[in-house]
């Protein structure tokens, strides 16, 4: 996904393109699966960050009552659009994932995807997300990380400045679970596994998917 700054409009006009295809091709080879896990049993008010091209929009139970579906870059803020157009619950708007436009403690679950790498500040983003959800809220996490495996996440770090630069802001060697846990969210389940999807996605082959709870 490509970066969100504060306040600021985001345009990465080329790379929501090219993202916009390769994201249509994982979830033939596999995201999909993923997406249905990660919203399993969410219920009430539901704040997505980073919507993208709304490819979650279908996945969401019937138990949620209304999804607010921030997305800052124009480009992908219309696919949504169109998305949305097929599930009533959904309500894409304009917004950055450090001011999110919702009032405190409004949301009874949070969700991210494939986003949290990209966000330039990932600690703001999260404080944002702890911010936004009530007292026991849930929030719902399905992102590439850092691999654990050593040698990968040396490669991971050298080619890191490059790939941000081409990729909208992507970073490949964020420690999202513990970013996580220190903004304040006790992480209740979180499930770690390689996922490649095609021969160009080694990198970007570690993901953790689960779910965490503000106090």
């Amino acid at each position: 996904m490509p970066d969100r700054g504060r306040g600021a409009r985001v345009r990465h006009p080329i790379f929501a393109r090219v993202y916009e295809r390769i994201a249509a091709g994982a979830e033939r080879a596999g995201t999909a699966e993923h997406r249905q896990r990660l919203l399993a049993g969410l219920a009430g008010r539901v704040v997505e960050v980073g919507a993208g091209t709304g490819l979650n929009f279908r996945h969401y139970p019937e138990e949620v009552t209304e999804v607010i579906a921030v997305e800052p870059e124009a480009y992908l803020r219309e696919a949504s659009h169109t998305a949305a157009r097929e599930h009533g619950r959904v309500r894409v708007v304009e917004g950055t994932a450090d001011a999110l436009p919702l009032v405190d403690g409004s949301a009874d679950a949070a969700v991210v995807s494939l986003v949290l790498c990209s966000v330039p500040d990932q600690d703001g983003a999260l404080a944002e997300l702890h911010r936004v959800l009530r007292p026991g809220g849930e929030l719902r996490f399905y992102e590439h990380v850092r691999a654990s495996d050593p040698r990968r996440a040396r490669w991971q770090r050298r080619v890191d400045p490059l790939w941000t630069r081409l990729a909208g802001g992507c970073h490949l060697a964020r420690d999202t679970e513990g970013a996580i846990r220190a903004a304040g969210f006790a992480v209740e389940d979180c499930d770690r596994f390689l996922f490649e999807p095609c021969a160009l996605s080694g990198l970007t082959a570690p993901h953790i998917l689960g779910r965490a709870r503000r106090h």
